[in-house]
């Protein structure tokens, strides 16, 4: 998953998904945020959901995707180990002490 998350790209289109309306986006709604052509964005949303980020579903002539919770909880297991103390930062979000 972080070999998948090591791109920029691949980062901010797993953000763009997450965030988008409804928990979920296709093609359509999130490649004019970038400067890419869309078989490149489908590219790297194919890798995102080979990592096992992303889940997806063919409706018509477009394909949505949405994130799948249990890889962002794991992901969060590694990156925040149970009983490790946060600390709010600056910017209000929590870090770990």
């Amino acid at each position: 998953m972080f070999k998948a998350l090591g791109d920029p790209v691949r980062l901010r289109l797993l953000s763009l998904v997450a965030s988008h309306a409804g928990g979920e986006a296709c093609v359509c709604d999130i490649s004019d945020s970038f400067d890419l052509s869309q078989p490149t964005i489908s590219h790297h949303l194919k890798v995102l959901r080979e990592s096992g980020l992303l889940d997806c579903e063919r409706r018509g002539t477009w394909v949505y995707y949405w994130v799948v919770p249990s890889a962002l909880q794991q992901l969060s297991t590694v990156l925040l180990p149970e009983g490790e103390p946060t600390t709010p930062s600056a910017a209000g979000a929590e870090v770990t002490a």
